[in-house]
């Protein structure tokens, strides 16, 4: 496995494993013991996934010791706020059965972010997490986080893929010492890409899937990610793209992909804010 260095000198694993829809107990589980087995060591949920239990039920069953794997989870808009965010925390450590937990991110870029930040920056100095960040913050949100708060996000998860490289916000992250991370790194197979006519070329002179293509672009640009499927012979081929590497053609051919906006959600949307502050995960 290779590696991203945070700010703080945590290494980020630059392929994890993502449990977003996962959410049947028994079939989560046992995704993430296939999972390790595979090779994966970061581990993807959230407060809003209803699996940490699962993920973490499967974790402390691995006989690995704690320190071999890293798990991330996420505050949910329902518990934005300093004294909710840090409740949500301790709901969330309980759930996963964990002294402490390797990445906390505020998951939506809504609600009271700012009183959760301080809560998360408390959580950081008190040693119950790793390390801090966010995901889905697009650019003049990190950077306004990033100017009023004490320590900036160590990590942003946004959405990045071929229809949607994200060049502005990798930018500013970079500006910012911030890392990227990525999720949805196939578009949820939106607009047939794993039969595009360009990545399936590319597939093809190396000998690999058109989703093997997709992870090496994105290791390529140094960007992490967490795929996530249901299926242990895909779980192993996803980890098996450090033994090729893209042409700069073809990396420039990958980039003509680039629609420039998401077709799966709009963070700038009013109705988007509407939708995401209307979902409760608990009384």
């Amino acid at each position: 496995m290779q590696y991203r260095i945070l700010s703080n000198g945590v290494e980020l694993p630059l392929i994890g494993y993502g449990t977003f829809q996962i959410r049947d107990e028994a079939q989560c589980e046992r995704c993430v013991a296939e999972a390790l087995a595979a090779g994966y060591r970061l581990f993807d949920t959230a407060a809003s996934y209803g699996n940490e239990a699962a993920v973490g039920a499967a974790l402390r069953g691995s006989g690995l010791p704690r320190e071999a794997w890293f798990v991330t989870t996420k505050l949910w808009v329902q518990d934005a706020g300093y004294d909710s965010a840090l409740w949500a925390f301790d709901r969330s450590r309980k759930n996963l059965g964990l002294d402490y937990i390797d990445l906390y991110l505020i998951h939506q870029p809504f609600g009271d972010y700012y009183g959760a930040w301080r809560a998360m920056e408390r959580l950081y100095r008190e040693g119950a997490v790793r390390a801090i960040g966010v995901s889905n913050f697009p650019p003049e949100r990190l950077v306004d986080l990033c100017m009023n708060q004490e320590l900036r996000p160590m990590v942003n998860q946004i959405e990045i893929h071929p229809f949607y490289q994200q060049g502005e916000a990798l930018r500013v992250m970079e500006d910012w010492g911030v890392v990227p991370q990525a999720w949805g790194p196939f578009s949820e197979a939106q607009k047939e890409i794993f039969h595009h006519k360009t990545l399936s070329k590319i597939a093809d002179r190396h000998g690999k899937t058109t989703a093997q293509v997709i992870l090496r672009w994105h290791l390529q640009r140094n960007i992490p990610t967490i795929p996530k499927t249901v299926h242990k012979d895909r779980m192993a081929e996803n980890l098996d793209v450090f033994d090729f590497a893209l042409t700069e053609r073809e990396m420039e051919s990958i980039a003509g992909m680039d629609i420039g906006h998401s077709e799966i959600m709009d963070h700038h949307c009013f109705c988007t804010a509407r939708q995401l502050n209307s979902v409760r995960i608990h009384r």
